[in-house]
């Protein structure tokens, strides 16, 4: 049963992610349509302009089965997520980050709470595999990190009852997303030089080819009747 003393804050991403838009979220909103059917967020990540908007009806996906996982668990499974994250919490040191890290959970639910746990204590909250699919990221500089705000949990579970969580790759909104429908586009950027060409955040990378294959399904909703918004 969801807390009901959770509505002192408002939902907002509980995980740190790369490219993460809550800080110009205030700068965005003029741009937001006032009223649409359904929001599709086919890049994920951690999901501020989601949490902003928090629209009746959405689908929010993203090709990281890892992170969807932990939207479904976070929706789903809380109070019996929260004992895991406590668990990380309580034996959080460098030897056990790097334990953890090498690890692959058995289950959903400790698959999410390894997710969460290297999340907030890895470096930069980077999210990041090798060609393997393994998480390499090596362990952040925190004296005392917080693992998981039970309070904020509750209400972004509260947030992601109605929404729709699934793997999918970005070019499937193409047989959804219709008329009078928002679509918002956060991809992994095109870097501007040799020196900022970072797009792999999993071993599935986001090539030049996924950059044009981007740009004509934005051409096709438009003429579908879709609102559609990348940054």
């Amino acid at each position: 049963m969801l807390n009901q003393n959770i509505h002192q804050i408002s939902p907002r991403p509980f995980l740190k992610w790369a490219g993460g838009k809550s800080k110009l979220i205030e700068q965005y909103t003029p741009y937001f349509p006032k009223d649409f059917k359904t929001y599709y967020e086919p890049f994920l990540g951690g999901g501020a302009v989601f949490f902003h908007l928090q629209p009746k009806n959405a689908v929010i996906s993203d090709i990281n089965s890892e992170l969807i996982n932990t939207y479904c668990c976070v929706r789903d499974h809380l109070e019996q997520l929260i004992p895991l994250l406590e668990k990380h919490q309580q034996k959080h040191s460098k030897e056990y980050y790097y334990y953890v890290r090498s690890q692959f959970e058995a289950t959903e639910l400790a698959s999410a709470a390894r997710l969460i746990y290297l999340n907030k204590t890895c470096f930069n909250g980077l999210y990041r595999e090798n060609s393997k699919g393994l998480f390499n990221v090596p362990i952040g500089k925190y004296k005392n990190p917080k693992i998981y705000n039970a309070e904020l949990l509750y209400l972004v579970s509260e947030a992601l009852q109605s929404a729709q969580i699934t793997v999918k790759p970005f070019e499937s909104i193409l047989k959804y997303a219709n008329f009078n429908d928002f679509v918002y586009f956060d991809p992994p950027y095109y870097p501007l030089s040799s020196t900022s060409n970072f797009t792999a955040y999993n071993c599935n990378s986001f090539s030049e080819y996924d950059q044009i294959k981007l740009r004509n399904i934005f051409i096709q909703l438009a003429k579908k009747g879709s609102t559609s918004y990348v940054i």
